[in-house]
């Protein structure tokens, strides 16, 4: 019974830190609220009112991408896999990502929520795209590895379309593998 004790007290330490994150972003203390939070000051999106707006978060109210729709996800692991809404597409994709998964078990392994890499995907070309590929569109679909690379903006800028500057540069390294104690 020690182990459930212990796993009780660690529960109440994270559901006291899940309360502050939720008082502080206004929403559920979950990855995918967060993943928008940090996207919206990182990216200046306003964010729709409701956070469960059908195929978009919100728009970018500035920057080459200036009122383009966005939906933004956030992945603990970079896994190859994309969750896309074809029946209502954003005009863009922006995931922020975790460390590349390994082919191995979970079992044992963390998913620490940090953020390595950037990508941002214009959504109907994107989509042509896999489809030209004949790839099965939907929740967790698969996206080939040479597309994710084109479609780097972080930390390694492969997609012109999108340049960030070094204050959102410095605001991603916040959250980044190397940023954890």
């Amino acid at each position: 019974m020690d182990d459930l004790a212990q796993l009780a007290e660690l529960i109440r330490k994270r559901n006291a830190l899940e309360r502050q994150i939720t008082a502080l972003i206004g929403r559920p203390a979950q990855i995918g609220h967060i993943g928008e939070y940090i996207a919206s000051r990182v990216f200046r999106i306003a964010l729709e009112e409701s956070a469960s707006h059908k195929s978009n978060d919100g728009r970018f109210s500035e920057g080459p991408l200036k009122e383009r729709t966005v939906d933004i996800k956030w992945y603990a692991l970079r896994e190859g896999l994309l969750d896309i809404t074809p029946d209502s597409l954003p005009d863009y994709y922006l995931v922020l990502a975790g460390p590349k998964s390994a082919a191995t078990t979970s079992r044992g392994q963390t998913r620490p929520w940090t953020i390595d890499n950037v990508f941002i995907f214009e959504a109907s070309a994107l989509v042509a795209e896999l489809q030209a590929g004949d790839v099965k569109i939907g929740l967790a679909t698969s996206v080939r590895q040479h597309l994710w690379a084109k479609a780097e903006i972080y930390p390694a800028p492969s997609n012109a379309a999108f340049p960030l500057t070094e204050e959102q540069r410095k605001g991603l390294r916040l959250f980044g593998s190397g940023a954890e104690d």
